[in-house]
C-alpha cells in the first residue's frame, strides 16, 4: 500500500472562471433543508435542472428515472392526503400493514457503525429542536414536516418501472445527485425524502403513475429559509481516509 495523497481543503478558495471550484462548492453546500421559503420556483428553472440531471450515467444508457413535478393544487392536495394518513397511522399503529414500502431502503437489522451514525443524526437534529427522548408527540410532529414538504413550493416524486433490476437504483442515485447539485448551482436547495415511500398507495394514483411503476422516493425543492434554526443542522461526514483503501 502507498501513502494517501494530502487531503484537500473542504472548500477551496473560489477563483473567477474556475469551474472545478464551482462544482465543489455546489456539492459541499448541498444539505437537506427542512424549512423552505414560500417563494415560487419558475417552471423553466425546474425544467433546466431536470435537463442537466438527465446527463447522469446509467447501465447501458437505460435512463430508468421517471419524475413527477407537483406544484400548486396538485402539491397541496397530495400533502393533505398523506398528512391525514400519517396522523391516522400515529393514532392507530395497526394501520401500518396498509402502508408498506416496495423495497427495503434500510436494513432489517441495524449494526455498527451504521446504527451509530443513524442515532447521531437523529439526536443531533432532535437536540437542536429541543425534542427529548421519549417525546413521541414532538417526534411525530417533526416527522410530519416531511409530508408538508417542509413548506417547499415544489415536490418531486421519483418512480421506477418494477421490471428493472436493483442496479437501476444505483443509476437513480446518480441522477438525483445531479439534480441536487444542479439545483444548488441556481441557488436552490433540496431535501431527498425516503419518508414518502410508505405512502405509495396514496401517491402513485395521485400522480397518475402507471401500474408497473414503484415509488423510489420524494424530494422537496425550493429556496431555503436561511433564518430557520433547523437549517443550521449539518450532518458530519466520515473522513475519506476512513473508507478508502489505497492499493498499488
Amino acid at each position: 500500500m502507498t501513502q494517501a495523497p494530502p487531503v484537500l481543503s473542504y472548500i477551496s478558495p473560489r477563483r473567477p472562471g474556475d469551474a472545478r471550484n464551482a462544482v465543489d462548492e455546489a456539492i459541499v453546500s448541498r444539505q437537506s433543508i427542512r424549512q423552505f421559503l414560500p417563494r415560487a420556483v419558475p417552471r423553466e428553472t425546474i425544467a433546466h435542472v431536470l435537463e442537466v440531471a438527465s446527463r447522469a450515467p446509467s447501465g447501458t444508457n437505460t435512463q430508468p428515472w421517471k419524475v413527477y413535478v407537483l406544484q400548486g393544487a396538485s402539491r397541496d392536495v397530495l400533502v393533505e392526503k398523506v398528512c391525514q394518513a400519517h396522523d391516522a397511522l400515529y393514532a392507530n399503529p395497526a394501520l401500518a400493514a396498509e402502508y408498506k414500502e416496495e423495497y427495503d431502503y434500510y436494513p432489517e437489522k441495524w449494526v455498527s457503525p451504521y446504527i451509530d451514525r443513524r442515532r447521531e443524526n437523529g439526536w443531533g437534529l432532535y437536540g437542536l429542536l429541543g425534542i427529548t427522548k421519549g417525546d413521541k408527540d414532538k417526534m411525530h410532529a417533526q416527522h410530519h414536516r416531511n409530508f408538508q414538504l417542509f413548506d417547499a413550493p415544489v415536490g418531486l416524486m421519483f418512480t421506477l418501472d418494477r421490471v428493472m433490476g436493483r442496479g437501476s437504483l444505483v443509476d437513480y442515485g446518480m441522477f438525483m445527485q445531479n439534480l441536487m447539485v444542479a439545483a444548488r448551482g441556481l441557488g436552490l436547495h433540496t431535501c431527498p425524502q425516503a419518508a414518502w415511500n410508505g405512502f405509495s398507495r396514496i401517491i402513485l394514483p395521485h400522480i397518475g403513475a402507471g401500474e408497473g411503476e414503484m415509488l423510489v422516493c420524494g424530494m422537496a425543492l425550493g429556496y431555503a429559509d436561511e433564518t430557520a434554526l433547523v437549517n443550521t443542522f449539518r450532518t458530519p461526514r466520515v473522513p475519506a481516509a476512513e473508507f478508502t483503501t489505497w492499493l498499488d
